[in-house]
């Protein structure tokens, strides 16, 4: 689903990101651990398009993304850690914005729109604009858009920070249903406890090298995820 092959981004003297390699299967919740500063942002933003990197090679569901870059992005959707919306727009505009960049059919939109938007709690602010919003509901909209035209492949940068405990365990069941219908996500993640109990694998990410993936098991052994990263972190 996502191959990321000797992934080297560098700004200046300084490598964001060093010789990275992962593979992210259909049917993986791949979670990505790091302190801040560690290169996960720079990654995550150099696998769906947005960083152009100094070398390696990215494939999307089969795509180079330096070839296909807009068949690889219609196969994605990307939530970053701080969701930049169009805010004079209203909740609903901005659905139907991006729904219309995806030929996402009138039938098909109003039927997600309305799911998601039910499930999330948000179906009564969607007439207002999203300069209104509050962080959370800036959050929930963008996990509804990226949802909208169903991706093969989901990438998230925080998805968690700024939603509330019942959207947080809602999002959770969704990326876990969206894998097992064959999907694969990728995704940072602070929140340590979140990423052992939900993550079929995961990698650490230390000063822009790789240096630990595997399974949550092959990783974390008999220990917490959070022993194994602060262990990491300390040598």
């Amino acid at each position: 689903m996502l191959i990321i092959e000797h992934l080297t981004k560098t700004y200046g003297e300084k490598k964001a990101v060093d010789d990275l390699s992962l593979h992210i299967r259909p049917g993986e919740i791949f979670g990505f651990i790091g302190h801040n500063g560690a290169g996960k942002s720079t990654t995550l933003k150099s696998a769906v398009g947005i960083l152009a990197f100094d070398e390696g090679r990215i494939t999307i569901c089969g795509k180079n993304l330096a070839d296909e870059p807009l068949s690889c992005k219609r196969d994605l959707a990307y939530i970053p850690d701080n969701p930049d919306l169009y805010e004079f727009m209203s909740g609903i505009k901005y659905l139907n914005f991006i729904a219309d960049v995806f030929g996402i059919p009138a039938d098909v939109r109003q039927e997600r729109i309305r799911r998601y938007a039910d499930l999330f709690e948000l179906t009564g602010d969607l007439a207002q604009p999203i300069s209104a919003y509050s962080h959370g509901m800036k959050q929930k909209l963008a996990v509804i858009s990226a949802w909208l035209h169903d991706p093969k492949l989901i990438i998230m940068d925080e998805p968690f920070v700024g939603l509330d405990p019942k959207a947080s365990h809602l999002l959770k069941e969704m990326m876990r249903e969206h894998c097992d219908r064959g999907g694969a996500i990728f995704f940072s993640t602070h929140v340590l406890e979140v990423a052992e109990k939900l993550c079929d694998k995961v990698a650490i990410i230390k000063q822009g090298r790789l240096v630990k993936v595997g399974t949550m098991e092959e990783v974390k052994g008999d220990d917490s995820l959070e022993e194994v990263f602060l262990e990491l972190e300390a040598e």
